[in-house]
């Protein structure tokens, strides 16, 4: 079984890379948390539309993205208090090491045969990321998605896209992209799925600091996190404080004091990393 994804008539494909080469990366992307492209399709066809007035004939073109079909949808379904199937601490922390695990393989490992950098993802958002029916997380929606050369750090742009509250300042606000700007969003989402609180960002504060301030004061002590999750032994205990601590690190508004995947995912294994260590 597969899911349609049938994206928007001529949806604008990162600079320089045609949508043919960026499916086709897309479909190399083989592991075990990230979502499977199985096919798509992309014609231009001849439409008639009206403009200032008059019919005109205009080529529209339309593309769609075949996808292996998830059986337990997108994360956001499953995410917050008010979900009706919200899921439990055990499951939350095995999806936050998965999207992490993804998210290491697109920065660091799709690099290490081939000329060809770390893939920036630029959209993680909770209805970006899907579930199988074992709750192994997939990330999708690559739509955003900036392909780096193999010394590449960093690229700008002036057509700044995504989420509210996702989006880290330096790209938001300057349109630079590097892999801190997934790192940024990465932190907003392991906030979310730590707390079951939802990111609500509003126009005057895009990169929700608001939310950041409110973790901030209201998990930063054990019986605090306790109260939030009685049912925890010492081991989830450990697990829920140092998900706290690597989600309010990676949202850091300076870039350079935000962890790199390496450090999060050595952390989430029980790594001993300096820049993760509590104040």
């Amino acid at each position: 079984m597969i899911a349609v994804k049938r994206l928007a008539e001529n949806a604008p494909v990162p600079f320089g890379i045609t949508f043919e080469t960026e499916v086709t990366n897309l479909m190399a992307l083989k592991h075990e948390n990230i979502v499977e492209l199985v096919h798509y399709c992309h014609e231009a066809q001849k439409k008639v539309v009206q403009h200032n007035g008059r019919y005109v004939i205009v080529d529209v073109i339309e593309s769609c993205l075949c996808y292996k079909y998830l059986p337990n949808g997108s994360l956001d379904k499953h995410l917050y208090a008010d979900t009706p199937s919200m899921i439990n601490w055990d499951t939350r922390f095995k999806i936050i090491k998965g999207i992490c695990q993804g998210l290491h393989f697109l920065h660091k490992d799709l690099n290490l045969d081939t000329e060809r950098g770390p893939l920036i993802h630029m959209n993680l958002v909770p209805n970006s990321i899907w579930l199988d029916d074992n709750w192994v997380p997939k990330i999708a929606d690559f739509g955003l998605s900036r392909l780096f050369g193999k010394e590449q750090t960093r690229m700008y742009t002036v057509n700044v896209k995504g989420y509210n509250g996702y989006m880290a300042p330096e790209y938001l606000y300057r349109g630079e992209i590097s892999t801190m700007s997934d790192i940024y969003s990465l932190g907003m989402l392991i906030l979310e799925i730590t707390t079951g609180e939802k990111n609500c960002a509003v126009s005057e504060d895009r990169s929700a600091r608001k939310f950041v301030d409110n973790v901030h004061q209201n998990l930063k002590t054990d019986e605090q996190i306790i109260h939030k999750y009685p049912s925890l032994g010492p081991n989830g205990l450990q697990q829920v404080r140092a998900c706290i601590v690597i989600g309010l690190k990676c949202v850091e508004v300076d870039r350079s004091k935000r962890p790199t995947i390496v450090d999060i995912v050595d952390k989430l294994n029980g790594k001993r990393v300096p820049i993760l260590d509590l104040a």
